[in-house]
């Protein structure tokens, strides 16, 4: 039984020193990421890649989210001079889709980058977030942009971006900020 487990332990560690050649060190080049705020608008689960093997350059994510609002039940009255309410008011939820080209610029080696990137954000349902009027709760597609410091290790791991992610549609610039924590590899 000894002479089993001493083989067994063995053939592990052997095993061990086998997978750690370094020499074809990988680069990490796709994230899987959290963001709370950003072009998902309130939350959201994003994968993010660059378009060839290499940390920097260019690259694209997608991504599924949601947002929560509370819409009141009002239209605009130009008599009266005002809005009228109706009824009480919701909480209404939506399905958010963003989906973004970027840019990360860096030197090769770096655990620092810029992420400059430009998308859309689909909303399930138009909910009345941010500065957005919503009067009819139908779906509807919003523009987005990121300028973000992303922090990621050379060898894949843990990875962190702060940043200014502004909404665009109907008229408006929203401004809006993200946080988000992830891992590449």
């Amino acid at each position: 039984m000894k002479k089993l487990m001493a083989v067994f332990f063995l053939s592990l560690f052997s095993i061990g020193a086998f997978a750690q050649d370094n020499s074809k060190a990988t680069v990490p080049y796709r994230s899987f990421i959290t963001e709370l705020g950003g072009p998902g608008v309130l939350f959201s689960v994003n994968y993010d890649t660059r378009f060839k093997k290499q940390s920097f350059g260019w690259g694209g994510r997608i991504g599924v989210g949601f947002t929560t609002s509370y819409r009141n039940n009002s239209y605009y009255d130009p008599a009266l001079g005002g809005y009228v309410y109706v009824g009480e008011g919701k909480n209404v939820s939506a399905l958010t889709v963003p989906v973004q080209l970027n840019y990360l610029f860096g030197k090769e080696g770096s655990k620092s980058a810029l992420e400059v990137g430009g998308g859309a954000t689909y909303v399930g349902r138009k909910a009345a977030f941010l500065n957005f009027e919503d009067r009819d709760g139908k779906a509807s597609v919003y523009g987005n942009a990121s300028f973000m410091y992303r922090r990621m290790p050379t060898n894949g791991g843990f990875s962190w971006r702060v940043g200014f992610t502004p909404l665009i549609g109907d008229g408006f610039i929203q401004p809006s900020a993200a946080a988000s924590v992830g891992f590449n590899f």
